[in-house]
């Protein structure tokens, strides 16, 4: 079993990266969320990996860290959901904002994923909820609460859901904050940017 890779990046492409193994070139499907937040071509990379092996291929998948890896995984055990729309959902928030659209039973948000209607929204909800491991990034309920209201009001003012989580990510985050500030502070940021 692989269960990581490291070497220089050779190549990133949406959901895919490839890196350089001394000279092997291993091509990785992963979210959008680990391609953003790896360096350049030629910068080193370190991904946590699955590989999934089937009669007629062979595919590893990559993460930028182990809590993303690990609810890959669980979303692949949900009846129904596959690889493609486990990177759906990975790929539209950060592991810590699906734990809380899960836990907080939002079928709402976890049905605008590209691939996920109600019916399989769901289920995942009924299969994954209280199995979560709470996420290691997560800075308190309170926090990721805010910033998933604010994610839904910058996605209500036209902006995609990775332009939104990328943009919130800038903003420094502090604790008492409210969500309008987070919004504010990151729509300065959309407007430098």
């Amino acid at each position: 079993m692989i269960s990581g890779v490291r070497g220089p990046i050779h190549a990133k492409y949406p959901g895919i990266v490839l890196i350089d193994l001394h000279g092997l070139i291993i091509r990785v499907l992963t979210s959008q969320t680990t391609v953003d937040d790896l360096g350049e071509v030629g910068d080193h990379a370190e991904l946590y990996t699955h590989l999934r092996v089937r009669e007629d291929d062979i595919t590893l998948y990559g993460f930028s860290t182990p809590e993303e890896l690990q609810l890959f995984e669980l979303l692949t055990s949900v009846t129904g959901v596959g690889p493609r729309v486990a990177l759906n959902i990975l790929s539209s928030a950060r592991p810590e904002e699906v734990h809380r659209v899960i836990e907080s039973e939002d079928i709402a948000s976890l049905s605008r994923v590209p691939g996920i209607g109600r019916k399989t929204a769901s289920r995942i909800i009924l299969e994954l909820r209280g199995k979560l491991p709470e996420p290691a990034g997560m800075q308190g309920q309170a926090l990721a609460a805010a910033d998933a209201e604010a994610m839904e009001a910058l996605m209500a003012l036209g902006y995609t859901a990775p332009e939104a989580r990328d943009a919130l990510a800038r903003v420094e985050r502090r604790e008492g904050q409210t969500v309008e500030e987070r919004v504010y502070a990151a729509l300065q940021s959309l407007a430098r940017s």
